[in-house]
């Protein structure tokens, strides 16, 4: 397919742009990057490139992510074996020491280090920075699986004001110290509501709610709270896509204007969903 663009389109595709820049700039605008959307390297690359482009216009992105899929791969590596109750990981103390590892050191690091050779200036934080997210145990059945209590937001509100990209892993801590492996979503969305985001983005490798999870042209394109609840309800919403979903009206809750659940895989879906009209996945918004 041949992309090539005379001056004249490109100059014409800037200028439509303007309308959705200004309203964004200068806006927080929180991005939920997924493990299973972080799998493709080239993806990846150009996530981050359209992440640095938003922050040159002005719009003060936080990055939040995941990285299920790295931390079960090194697991494996060291010959321990995943296990998952209810969906969640089983997290005892030598795999909440790998989650920590990972997170906070492998996939943080790199994401930032990305962000930095496309041109942005970007710092990374875990969760246990300055007890950025405060939980305790969700289930002892589950070990060292977190249930958020608290965000405390200034480190990222500093590094905002200083004009550079937070990059969040989601590792928790309680105050004796313990850290905990808590949910990429619920994290991204307390992060969100606590500062009182613009947009919450939620990168994934699933196009947004469907009507039918078989066929993708049946995507809802806009909801509201109380709707979604009633499609988890009803069974059209299942599996997987519930935590999701409950992560998505737990963030307008919170206080995020709206949320929007998209395919990672897509590419530039974050700029489509910004700085066009059609927009991309499903758009959850408050009841107002």
């Amino acid at each position: 397919m041949d992309y090539t663009f005379s001056n004249e389109e490109r100059a014409e595709i800037l200028v439509q742009a303007l309308p959705y820049i200004k309203k964004y700039t200068g806006k927080i605008v929180v991005v939920k990057y997924g493990g299973n959307a972080m799998i493709n390297e080239e993806l990846k690359r150009q996530v981050m490139e359209d992440i640095v482009l938003l922050w040159l216009i002005g719009v003060k992105v936080v990055l939040v992510h995941g990285g299920g899929p790295e931390i079960s791969e090194f697991m494996d590596k060291v010959g321990k074996k995943p296990e998952f109750v209810d969906g969640l990981r089983v997290t005892d103390k030598e795999t909440v020491d790998i989650v920590q590892m990972v997170l906070a050191g492998k996939v943080n690091k790199t994401l930032v280090n990305l962000l930095q050779t496309k041109g942005g200036n970007a710092i990374g934080l875990s969760g246990m920075d300055a007890r950025l997210i405060e939980a305790k145990i969700k289930d002892a059945k589950l070990g060292y699986v977190g249930e958020i209590t608290d965000v405390h937001i200034n480190p990222i509100m500093d590094l905002l004001y200083h004009n550079y990209i937070p990059v969040v892993s989601t590792i928790a801590c309680d105050k004796e110290g313990n850290a905990y492996n808590v949910n990429g979503d619920t994290a991204a969305a307390y992060i969100a509501g606590a500062l009182g985001a613009k947009r919450l983005i939620m990168m994934t490798d699933i196009g947004g709610i469907l009507k039918d999870k078989d066929d993708p042209s049946t995507i809802i394109t806009n909801i509201t709270p109380e709707e979604a609840r009633k499609l988890c309800e009803d069974g059209t919403v299942n599996g997987g896509m519930i935590p999701k979903v409950e992560c998505c009206i737990t963030a307008i809750e919170q206080g995020v204007e709206k949320v929007i659940i998209m395919d990672g895989t897509v590419p530039h879906s974050i700029l489509m969903e910004l700085l066009t009209d059609e927009g991309a996945g499903t758009m959850v918004r408050g009841e107002k």
